[in-house]
């Protein structure tokens, strides 16, 4: 589904250097740290995922990031994050992390364009639709319709994960991953903004089925 593009990731490279490194030496204390453990919510959730893709989660904590890069190990992660991160002092660890920075209240165009060319080039873009950390309330809030834009003009599946609470700091991370979501191949290229929306609530909704999967 995705088309040839000219950033088309390539397996080594020195861009990705930092990220590489840091990604396998932190890979063995992660593990024994966060015990993680996956569920899936059928046969087709559990296939490897290739080319781009937008992939989103609920928002616990802080550590969402790094759950999700443990739950899609085999793939770099290029995660849009506030442009505020970039203006303080981690700007560079930001950039080498491949982060995407958008302006969370006036997303642009300009913003849309770069996630776009990163899903025609292959790559995985997780977003945290919720906008938010969750309040710890445990309900879900209501999906950013963004996410949907960002997958239509990328041409990309979206792939839905549940991250389970941990009751306590040295409990065991327990994620929940979903068959992936074509947009395209159910409204075609241009769905109406009522259909946008539609798509919005059923991920919000795919979210609280993966949550229930996640306690059983």
């Amino acid at each position: 589904m995705n088309e040839e593009h000219p950033k088309k990731n390539k397996l080594f490279s020195l861009k990705y250097l930092v990220y590489d490194f840091v990604k396998v030496t932190a890979a063995l204390p992660g593990l024994i740290w966060l015990r993680p453990s996956w569920k899936y919510e059928n046969k087709e959730a559990k296939k490897r995922i290739r080319g781009g893709a937008v992939v989103i989660a609920n928002h616990i904590g802080y550590f969402d990031p790094i759950y999700i890069m443990m739950t899609i190990w085999y793939r770099r992660h290029h995660f849009v994050c506030g442009k505020e991160f970039f203006e303080s002092g981690a700007r560079w660890w930001f950039k080498q992390f491949l982060c995407i920075p958008v302006d969370r209240q006036n997303f642009s165009l300009g913003s849309l364009r770069e996630i776009s060319d990163e899903l025609k080039a292959g790559s995985l873009v997780p977003i945290f639709p919720e906008g938010h950390i969750n309040d710890g309330s445990g309900e879900i809030a209501a999906f950013k319709s963004g996410m949907v834009l960002m997958a239509l003009q990328g041409k990309a599946p979206i792939v839905p994960v549940y991250i389970k609470p941990r009751a306590h700091w040295y409990s065991r991370v327990k994620m929940v991953i979903g068959k992936p979501v074509d947009i395209i191949a159910r409204y075609g290229a241009r769905p109406t903004m009522r259909q946008i929306d539609e798509i919005s609530a059923e991920l919000q909704q795919k979210e609280k089925e993966l949550e229930q999967i996640a306690y059983k």
